[in-house]
């Protein structure tokens, strides 16, 4: 039976707005849906959310995780999602541990549930909720080195079937999402999607290099304006750290008339 990935990023979109038909959002879901049925199942998903910051790598531990509708102003529709997954605090605990035995410092949170970084891109993926969540936060110094650790620290989760999904968005710009489309912002927009395909994927880097990259992402062509807050690109590097080679495959595709992107290791 083929392995499954490592690690997932992906772009998870507009709040609920995936899952009420938006037409900006058409690429998205069908990516999800393919890459969903074209990978193994895994018995279990740890998933970095960019809408959950705390002072140290916290772990959901409850076994059945309620929904945090944490979005504003939509149908309410959207504020009646259903994702019944179980959560699964005996992994959470063996997370926590990885993190603790790599040196850093963790939590256990045996009362939050997940957040729509989770539960939407999820819905999507694998509708049926059969499949144990555990949901992992960003640390709020929003440090890329400190993310890239977190990932290292979880390589061995692969041995047991459990794929790490860094749930951001390559492209995180809100003012740019709902304003005009120039031709300054499309180019910047475009280069700093170069700059993170080329990064993720080519072979020309060591991983050294490539994690250095990454750590100094900011400075590339177009990275603030993609990315005012860093909050929804760090999932990525969580990602990188589990994986730690070149991406295995990587979609370019428009979120909200966005260049945006999603990376397999």
């Amino acid at each position: 039976m083929p392995h499954i990935p490592k690690a997932f990023f992906l772009s998870h979109g507009g709040g609920p707005m995936p899952l009420l038909g938006d037409a900006g959002h058409q690429e998205m879901v069908a990516c999800l849906r393919h890459i969903a049925l074209s990978i193994p199942k895994p018995d279990a998903l740890l998933v970095v959310s960019a809408h959950w910051e705390t002072t140290i790598p916290t772990l959901t531990a409850r076994k059945n995780p309620p929904l945090i509708y944490d979005y504003y102003g939509f149908p309410e529709e959207s504020y009646q999602i259903q994702y019944p997954c179980p959560g699964e605090p005996a992994l959470a605990q063996e997370i926590y541990h990885l993190l603790a035995g790599a040196g850093i410092e963790a939590a256990l949170d045996e009362e939050r549930g997940l957040d729509h970084g989770v539960f939407v891109p999820l819905k999507l993926m694998y509708p049926e909720a059969d499949i144990p969540c555990v949901q992992l936060s960003l640390v709020n110094t929003l440090e890329p080195s400190t993310h890239i650790a977190m990932g290292q620290a979880l390589q061995s989760l692969h041995q047991k079937n459990v794929l790490v999904i860094g749930s951001g968005f390559s492209f995180h710009n809100l003012k740019a999402f709902f304003g005009a489309t120039t031709k300054e912002s499309q180019a910047l927009n475009q280069a700093f999607e170069d700059w993170l395909a080329q990064t993720c994927s080519s072979l020309d880097y060591t991983e050294a290099e490539r994690a250095e990259r990454l750590l100094h992402w900011s400075v590339a062509t177009g990275a603030r304006y993609c990315h005012p807050r860093e909050e929804h690109l760090l999932p990525l590097h969580v990602c990188y750290g589990v994986g730690q080679t070149p991406c295995s495959e990587q979609f370019r595709l428009k979120i909200m008339n966005q260049e945006s992107s999603m990376y397999l290791w």
